[in-house]
This record gives structure tokens, C-alpha cells and sequence, in this order.
């Protein structure tokens, strides 16, 4: 980065429809010069919406992002099914199978799905299975059953825009594919549907009005893009902070658990907590977990964003 500093920090993209989410990542790797990108989530090729990128140090808290929850509207076709549960694959079970349900039929069947379920995920999908991608394998061919897996549906509304086709309004938890929901709302009536659209309109607090396009993110001065780059502790904004002393700090940044009531954090930090660590000057150095210890509760680096 010619001696500059290494820019650092969450950047919200919203990903076009049409491109990959590894492209959305290579768009800013390119823009920003640095190689340490990642994002937290997939969004699908056909699928647009929030994508939270992280950059820098910033990639090391993507499994305290990923757990967020997410909101999708999502376009439902009814009548068929194909092998992708989306409009890209191919149709696996013939249109004059499906029927097309009243609106207040699709309505109630959507709704019906407010709750806990166990979800089976597509076979097309980036879960990986013996180190390779289930879309991988199922594009050669070989199709893996996957187990289901319980979801959570926060809420969920519907309303038919055409005679065959429902829009639903979804915000569910981490791991929730709307390609099954569509096919498990179908099925529950005794028909068919594919996904014709999704549009990921959060995750967690990260909103599609907060977003950059990557138009916005190319087109940008470097001053300008290094401003739409969220910080780290902005981005862990709710976790409680543990501000150490000197002592503490070299302590540790060299691994040492930081005991709490030595250290005067006992009323701040409770067992099983995440928590930002920062320096006697109030400086970020990584995060800790609150774990409980022979000699009595302590908090340990686990993340650390100063290397």
C-alpha cells in the first residue's frame, strides 16, 4: 500500500444481480489494493442485495457478523419445480403437475411458516461436503442428501403480484435458504414453486439504504473509499468493552488469561461473553472470550486485530 495504512473495516456493498459474490469481493480487493477481503454470507449469481464485505483485520470477526439475522423479499412462481429451486435450473417436475393457488390460499400457507422448522437445504448449495461444494458436486452429477436443519422465521408476509406469482417479505435467522422456504410453502399446499426473485434487504443492522454499489466503490477518490469503511469496534458495537491497564494489555497480547478480578473487570464481564479488548489509551486490540478458569474467571484473546 506504498507505506500507507493498511485500510481496515466493514465496507456495505450491495451486490447487483448478475455477479458473484467471490466478483463482489475481487471488485474491492482491486479497488482498495489489498488481498485481504472476504464477506459473510453467499448471495446467489440471480440474487441482489446486502452483502457486508470486510476488509483487512476486519475479516477475523466474520463469524461474529455471519450470525446476524437477515430480511429477504423474495419472488415465488408457482406451478413448477426445478432442480436448483431457483429460475436458473432446470424444471424436474412438469408444469401440468402444479397447481396455482388463490391468494388467500398462498397467503395463509406462507404465514403458516412464522416459527422454528426443520429446513432441508438445496442440493445446490455452497455447503461443502468431504472438502467440496454441493453445487460442485451436483453440476457433475452427484446429488448429496443433505441433513435438515432447524431455522427460525421471525416474520413472514405474502401477497400474489400475478396470477402465479407470490411475493414474500422473510426475516429469519443465519442459515435460512428462501429457495427451500419457496418450495416448502408450495409443497405444504400440495403444489409447486420456484424462486423467480430474492433481494437481500439486511443483515443485521446493515440495511440496502446504507449500501455502496460497486459503481459507488469504483468510481470513488481513495479518501472517499476509505470513508465508507465501517470500523471494527462500530461494527461490534454491541459488545461490551474491557479497557487494561499496561500491564494487562502485554499480558494479553502475548495469549495470558487476563483474570477478571485481578484486573478489575468482575462487574463489567460475565462468563460466556465475547468482549472488545482495548489498551490503557482506549485503543481496539482484538476481542475476548469470558471463560471460567482453575484459578477462577478470565478473558483470553481470541481475535486479535493489531497483527
Amino acid at each position: 500500500m506504498n507505506g500507507k495504512e493498511t485500510p481496515c473495516g466493514l465496507l456495505p456493498m450491495y451486490k447487483p444481480s448478475g455477479i458473484t459474490s467471490h466478483d463482489a469481493v475481487n471488485i474491492i480487493r482491486r479497488s482498495f489494493g489489498i488481498k485481504r477481503v472476504g464477506h459473510t454470507g453467499t448471495l446467489d449469481p440471480m440474487a441482489c442485495g446486502v452483502l457486508p464485505i470486510l476488509i483487512g483485520s476486519a475479516v477475523k470477526a466474520a463469524e461474529l457478523i455471519v450470525s446476524e439475522d437477515k430480511r429477504y423479499i423474495a419472488e415465488m412462481k408457482f406451478g413448477y419445480e426445478t432442480d436448483t429451486l431457483d429460475i436458473t435450473g432446470k424444471i424436474i417436475l412438469p408444469l401440468s403437475d402444479g397447481r396455482i393457488p388463490r391468494e388467500d390460499e398462498a397467503v395463509r400457507a406462507a404465514e403458516a411458516f412464522k416459527g422454528s422448522y426443520m429446513q432441508t437445504p438445496p442440493a445446490y448449495s455452497a455447503i461443502k461436503h468431504n472438502g467440496k461444494k454441493l453445487y460442485e458436486l451436483a453440476r457433475s452429477g452427484i446429488i448429496i442428501e443433505t441433513e435438515p436443519r432447524r431455522v427460525e422465521i421471525f416474520s413472514i408476509s405474502a401477497v400474489m403480484t400475478e396470477p402465479d406469482t407470490c411475493r414474500i417479505d422473510v426475516s429469519c435467522s443465519k442459515g435460512t435458504y428462501i429457495r427451500s422456504l419457496v418450495r416448502d410453502i408450495a409443497r405444504s399446499i400440495g403444489t409447486y414453486a420456484t424462486m423467480s426473485a430474492l433481494e437481500r434487504v439486511s443483515v443485521g443492522k446493515y440495511t440496502k439504504d446504507i449500501c455502496f454499489t460497486p459503481d459507488d466503490i469504483t468510481s470513488a477518490s481513495a479518501e472517499d473509499r476509505s470513508r465508507m469503511l465501517i470500523p471494527i469496534d462500530k461494527i461490534l458495537c454491541d459488545l461490551k468493552r474491557a479497557q487494561l491497564s499496561e500491564f494487562y494489555t502485554r499480558l494479553a497480547k502475548n495469549g495470558a488469561e487476563i483474570y477478571l478480578k485481578r484486573a478489575g473487570l468482575g462487574e463489567i464481564l460475565k462468563t460466556g461473553e465475547y468482549c472488545l479488548m482495548t489498551d490503557h489509551n482506549g485503543e481496539l486490540f482484538g476481542v475476548g472470550m469470558v471463560s471460567e478458569y482453575p484459578d477462577g474467571t478470565a478473558v483470553k484473546a481470541v481475535k486479535r486485530f493489531d497483527t
